[in-house]
């Protein structure tokens, strides 16, 4: 990724040159391999590794071996401190001058330390919320030579949600330690980068595997949202599987359809290939283009998801931990919708993949037909259950194939999830969370591991429980 490569070597650069100039943090954006408002959870490990020079941060990589705290973690959702204001120049008004200050121009805040920035990110946008009107969004604008490419009302953060552009090339860190100077803005994140994941790549033996009768299958009168990219909707796999569509990317034009039609498909697929969950309704949602998507991409869709009234969401994509994601995973699982999310393609000391790693979502992780660990899976104590994902027959645009990911045993789950809610309705997520726990079939260390989770999705199990 071209990007990612100028970003590290514009931080080197940078970080060489400021050495002999003064204090000043400098960020990078490290590559992600494919693959009620309380305080927020600190729930991923340390391990980054950083090059501490004198009064200089350079954040290079994910993880860190020396046990020092990780952007994103919870001790980072303060603000940074501030540092002393410059000196003004000649003719500047003097400090705290009235007749510069106004609530629609507030006087400027002092000047705080640039904000390390870890994952994969947007180089020239921040995401900002909002605690004001249009005029607001436009005074912060021109006060720190942001453009504003897009904003609306989210419906889960119940906020105005603004993506900044930054024109004249300053880190992201840098501006987002200038918004965070301002009491209008409520949280400020990167335009994080997520991933598709599905692996390189017979019989469906998904079924099987997790003790669903398939000729008794079915997910109908359940709403299902899959946030992905494109489907062929002529695919006769998804003949009438599609109750809606959301485009939330409408200025790119649609490549990509096979990943999408593979979830869509495992989950409720009808005719010669047949579903987890027959019958379902499915609310797709298109969200990613080239395997990639951004934070305000799905924000936007998990916020028509909301709209739609779905009682499943299914996340087959991984990236960095972001607030506002987090954010509105929570108010989603407020409402009463359960989340299912990839644990990730990334290996074995992988950072943890997000939103899995998130409170109340779902952590899939693949296996095969042998129950064995995909061996490229992410580990850790949020992988929560498991499911087949290796060499899993799938629709694709233009007939069936054979896929390999995290992403295709997320779909499995939600499909198997879909069953019991078919069965039994008023269920609500904590109850859906518990009886997965609880029947899995434990593979690995005995009880929950941070490999399998609670181990392999047992259907029938959970079925009998309901009774």
């Amino acid at each position: 990724m071209a990007g990612n490569v100028l970003k590290r070597s514009a931080s080197l650069v940078l970080a060489t040159a400021l050495l002999a100039a003064g204090p000043v943090f400098a960020q990078t954006a490290p590559t992600v391999q494919p693959s009620d408002n309380g305080q927020l959870p600190d729930r991923e490990p340390s391990g980054r590794l950083v090059v501490i020079l004198p009064d200089i941060l350079v954040d290079l990589f994910d993880g860190a071996a020396d046990g020092s705290a990780r952007p994103g973690d919870s001790a980072d959702l303060t603000d940074p401190a501030p540092v002393p204001t410059p000196n003004p120049g000649p003719g500047s008004p003097p400090p705290g001058d009235p007749a510069q200050a106004s609530p629609a121009n507030p006087p400027p805040s002092p000047l705080t330390a640039p904000q390390a920035v870890s994952g994969d990110f947007v180089p020239d946008e921040v995401l900002v919320t909002i605690d004001g009107d249009a005029q607001s969004v436009q005074d912060i604008a021109a006060a720190l030579n942001l453009d504003i490419r897009s904003q609306r009302l989210s419906t889960l953060l119940g906020v105005t949600v603004v993506r900044y552009g930054i024109p004249d090339g300053r880190p992201v860190g840098v501006v987002l330690a200038q918004l965070a100077g301002d009491q209008r803005t409520l949280r400020r994140e990167p335009n994080h980068i997520y991933d598709l994941q599905q692996a390189a790549a017979i019989v469906n033996y998904a079924f099987q595997r997790i003790a669903l009768d398939s000729s008794a299958a079915s997910g109908e009168n359940v709403r299902v949202a899959v946030i992905d990219t494109a489907v062929d909707d002529t695919h006769p796999a998804l003949s009438g599987v599609i109750a809606g569509t959301f485009d939330a990317m409408p200025g790119t034009p649609v490549e990509d359809r096979d990943h999408g039609t593979s979830i869509a498909g495992l989950i409720a697929g009808v005719g010669p290939f047949r579903g987890i969950a027959p019958g379902a309704a499915i609310y797709h949602a298109r969200a990613f283009e080239g395997g990639k998507s951004t934070m305000d991409v799905l924000l936007a869709a998990l916020d028509w998801a909301a709209e739609q009234d779905v009682r499943i969401v299914n996340m087959s994509f991984v990236g960095p931990r972001n607030d506002l994601l987090e954010l509105g995973c929570m108010a989603a699982r407020k409402r009463g919708m359960v989340l299912v999310a990839a644990a990730g393609n990334n290996g074995p000391k992988a950072p943890y993949g997000y939103p899995a790693a998130y409170d109340g979502v779902i952590a899939v992780t693949a296996t095969d037909e042998k129950d064995e660990l995909m061996p490229k899976a992410n580990r850790g104590p949020y992988v929560f259950i498991s499911a087949p994902g290796v060499e899993v027959l799938a629709p694709v645009g233009g007939g069936t194939d054979v896929v390999t990911g995290t992403s295709f045993a997320a779909a499995i789950v939600t499909g198997a999830i879909t069953n019991l809610l078919h069965a039994a309705p008023d269920h609500d997520a904590g109850w859906i969370e518990e009886a997965l726990a609880e029947t899995a079939s434990d593979l690995g260390d005995k009880g929950r591991d941070s490999d399998f989770g609670f181990g392999l999705m047992n259907t029938r199990a959970v079925l009998d429980r309901k009774r």
